[in-house]
């Protein structure tokens, strides 16, 4: 007799309903076709510094003119030059809800980005694992946050998927953790062919290698049914981010 093959993502029960959980984060990313989180990052392992002399409040004013959904972050200093403050600083300035990006490894740095006043917070399965990323989640939403589970490829989107995940983003990065990493600007779309077999209420998120010269389109974001996009680098690195953010959602709206 042939063993049965296990479950997959799409045919295992759902621990919670996607449709149903969430906070102002998640809200936030219905209210467009294709919403566009800004990232707010001093520089990059791979790239080196991207804006100098970059001003938190000003950067998240400017993506918030220019028509951001969300913000994104970054609070790591050794990879990327943030720091808590930069969390604090852009979340004052502006209206729209804020991701607290970040390696959060615990209970501890979920609760400190409650003390930042992070409206969400990034649990990264590859480099937590799936189970862990599922306790920070039950904690994160308990204290009114919302959580982005990162994940790079089918595998892990799956893992998330049945660990309860409700809001996915598809990191087109080999591995955030590195200097050398690099892009796939077609993993995207590849990876979400695998949305449709699962649940359509999963908030689906694109990131890295967006808008970038050379990089995935914007439009191929919208295209394969993305509900965001979370765009750094080309943002950070215009002369007028406002401007360019505006022209980047004009092409998906």
């Amino acid at each position: 007799m042939v063993a049965a093959a296990s479950p997959t993502a799409a045919q295992q029960p759902r621990s919670i309903d996607p449709a149903t959980v969430g906070h102002r984060f998640r809200d936030a990313l219905t209210k467009s076709s294709l919403a566009v989180i800004a990232e707010i990052k001093r520089r990059s392992p791979s790239r080196g510094t991207l804006r100098a002399a970059l001003d938190p409040a000003e950067t998240a004013r400017a993506y918030e003119r220019g028509g951001a959904s969300c913000l994104s972050v970054l609070t790591d200093p050794e990879r990327f030059g943030g720091s808590p403050d930069d969390l604090r600083t852009a979340k004052a300035a502006v209206a729209v809800p804020v991701l607290r990006k970040d390696f959060l490894r615990s209970a501890q740095d979920v609760h400190a980005s409650v003390e930042m006043g992070a409206d969400a917070v990034l649990a990264i399965v590859p480099d937590i694992g799936a189970d862990q990323c599922r306790r920070l989640q039950d904690l994160a939403l308990k204290l009114g946050m919302d959580v982005v589970t990162e994940v790079r490829d089918e595998a892990e989107l799956e893992a998330a998927v049945t660990c309860g995940a409700y809001m996915i983003a598809v990191n087109q990065r080999n591995n955030p953790r590195a200097t050398d990493f690099t892009v796939d600007y077609g993993q995207a779309v590849r990876v979400s062919r695998m949305f449709d077999q699962i649940d359509p209420a999963i908030t689906k998120i694109a990131a890295s290698g967006i808008g970038v010269e050379g990089g995935t389109p914007i439009e191929a974001i919208a295209d394969a049914g993305y509900d965001a996009a979370l765009i750094g680098e080309a943002l950070v690195t215009a002369q007028d981010p406002a401007a360019e953010l505006k022209l980047l959602v004009s092409r998906c709206r």
